[in-house]
């Protein structure tokens, strides 16, 4: 008969407290997607900006016969936002602990591998029960600076939408200064 050891101790992973934790890579974790909320506020003032543009720039479509537009992306879509990966990673700190912390974005596949000798800066995120994300990795194996880069609102919403918002905004505002001045 085999006796079973009930005092074997599994490794206990912290979530780090400090700033920047510089230690080994042990293990980079399946990624997953994660989505960015868009405020609804930010995006009816977005769309509403842009559509006095719109409203403008289909009356000269109209009057000048140029045909259909592209395809606009719907409020459903546009408020269900972004997703980005993100990547759990666990570090052996120089103490010794296992720590997890969270890598949201793409690196480059060959920038991050297990054993490699890093610091990251890291920063707390809003819900407490996840680990810090990773802002910046110095990988000090390579001599590599990596900074991963996720989408945000404004990248989500695209840079002809903003475009519009803020000639929609600037018209609204002309109108405006124009009706103050009579």
């Amino acid at each position: 008969m085999v006796a079973m050891d009930s005092d074997l101790q599994t490794p206990r992973i912290v979530h780090p407290t400090a700033r920047i934790v510089t230690g080994r890579v042990v293990r980079l974790l399946e990624g997953y997607p994660r989505e960015v909320r868009v405020g609804q506020p930010v995006l009816v003032v977005v769309l509403a900006a842009a559509g006095v543009a719109g409203l403008l720039v289909a009356l000269v479509r109209t009057v000048l016969s140029a045909g259909s537009g592209g395809a606009r992306r719907r409020f459903k879509d546009l408020k269900k936002g972004p997703e980005y990966l993100v990547t759990p990673v666990r570090l052996r700190d120089t103490a010794g602990r296992l720590c997890e912390v969270e890598l949201h974005g793409h690196l480059p596949q060959s920038a991050l591998h297990p054993a490699d000798h890093v610091q990251v800066t890291l920063r707390r995120q809003r819900d407490p029960d996840l680990p810090p994300k990773i802002e910046r990795i110095v990988n000090l194996t390579t001599g590599q600076l990596l900074t991963p880069r996720t989408a945000t609102i404004w990248s989500h919403l695209g840079p002809p939408l903003l475009l519009q918002a803020a000639l929609g905004a600037l018209l609204l505002a002309a109108v405006a200064a124009c009706s103050a001045l009579t």
